[in-house]
């Protein structure tokens, strides 16, 4: 074959390839994220043009009020163009990104083979010049000459001269401008702060907006009213320090103090069910299931997944299920159906330190319990004074809903039964 028929058909081979790959390719679309979700930020690629994907890999990430929605790649193939920027504003059924699908095994072929023919392309190409017009490489170009060959005076006598005369002239240095008189009175000099006055600022993002949002809603809308009281925790802690290992040896969940306040809040909730109830409209809607939430502190700002019917749980299942969400909150992994809903909310501010709070409302419900810290205080127990480890435990409530007297029940309720947990045992 002539080396004019192959690089003829070396063309038609790239050409028959790219109009084909233009041939399959797709546009992905902003995904439906939930009935109450119809836009979000988009925060970052993870992909980029050219990058071979695997059947659903993540590709993109859009941040939401709510939670963070990946964006996957419906098959196996290749990206081929992004149509938005990070930080964008996209709404539902907005064109995302251009795909070429494929599997990943083909395209990586498909395109060393494309570089294989583009090289032998151009050494074709190369073979096929007269060898007068190929240029030998590595070969340095002629040395330009130098200042001094430039400036040699012409042997001519007059035209000789006259250069010289140029050369001296343009040799002389410039005149500097002149001084500008200086001013007698000079500006006083800022005072200098010791340490830093830097300032940054930072684009709230979409969740942290959400979460002021309701934060604010739930101060404006209900009537707070905090009460607290004092829990004494040697029994709890005695019975977890006996069970503890064995918990974890057989059911691989560590024991902790949630399941016990879960449990807890949970036979209270039955004996006031008004502070299981919430508001809608002018009715008040009572249950007979307790859907528990429990705040988690991540990152990107609070989250309450929901513990499902907590009061059909033993201590096992409620610390599977909190230790199952929380790891899923800390990878920003939660969906909106594991925080939809919640009928009573748990804050635990005692992991941080925390000695005294008042929690806010997580509306539409009608309360919340806030742990803190325990701490060694001293306690009169028997006319005796003696040291004993106290968590002090606040009950944040719609005064719309619960009366004084039912909430300061309902803590005296979940204190009794966390200083005596075999109460929970008689009462189940």
């Amino acid at each position: 074959m002539s080396k004019g028929w192959k690089v003829a058909s070396t063309y038609s081979q790239r050409a028959k390839f790219h109009s084909t790959n233009l041939l399959k390719a797709e546009t992905v679309k902003v995904p439906q994220m939930a009935e109450s979700i119809s836009e979000g930020t988009l925060k970052s690629w993870l992909k980029q043009p050219g990058d071979v994907v695997q059947a659903d890999e993540e590709v993109a990430t859009i941040e939401t009020d709510k939670i963070d929605v990946s964006v996957n790649a419906p098959a196996a193939g290749r990206i081929t163009e992004l149509l938005a920027n990070e930080e964008d504003t996209v709404s539902v059924g907005q064109d995302l990104f251009r795909f070429e699908p494929g599997a990943a095994d083909e395209v990586a072929p498909k395109e060393q083979k494309s570089s294989e023919e583009g090289k032998d392309l151009k050494e074709t190409k190369d073979s096929s010049e007269p060898k007068d017009q190929q240029v030998e490489k590595g070969t340095p170009p002629p040395p330009s000459p130098s200042p001094e060959q430039i400036r040699k005076p012409d042997p001519a006598g007059v035209q000789g001269g006259t250069a010289k005369k140029e050369v001296k002239e343009t040799s002389k240095p410039a005149p500097a401008p002149p001084k500008e008189k200086e001013s007698k009175e000079q500006p006083a000099p800022a005072p200098r702060v010791p340490g830093s006055r830097n300032e940054t600022r930072v684009k709230m993002s979409r969740m942290r907006q959400r979460i002021a949002e309701r934060l604010k809603e739930s101060q404006n809308a209900a009537a707070s009213l905090t009460t607290f009281n004092e829990i004494d925790m040697s029994s709890v802690m005695e019975m977890r320090k006996k069970y503890k290992d064995e918990v974890l040896k057989e059911h691989d969940v560590k024991l902790g103090f949630m399941s016990a306040f879960a449990k807890a809040c949970c036979l209270a909730l039955k004996e006031i069910p008004a502070a299981n109830a919430s508001i809608e409209g002018d009715e008040i809607v009572y249950r007979d299931y307790v859907d528990l939430s429990v705040a988690v502190a991540t990152p990107k700002g609070l989250v309450t997944p929901v513990v499902r019917n907590a009061e059909t749980m033993n201590f096992i299942e409620i610390e599977k299920e909190i230790a199952a969400l929380g790891k899923k909150a800390r990878d920003g992994k939660l969906t909106l159906e594991d925080m939809a809903g919640g009928t009573f909310t748990i804050s635990n501010g005692g992991v941080f330190g925390s000695l005294y709070g008042t929690p806010i409302i997580n509306l539409p419900q009608s309360a919340v319990l806030g742990m803190h810290a325990i701490k060694d205080r001293p306690v009169v127990v028997d006319g005796q004074i003696v040291i004993r480890p106290i968590m002090v435990v606040a009950l944040t409530y719609d005064h719309r809903l619960l009366d004084g007297r039912e909430a300061v029940t309902f803590l005296v309720k979940v204190r009794d039964y966390l200083e005596d947990p075999r109460k929970m045992l008689l009462a189940a």
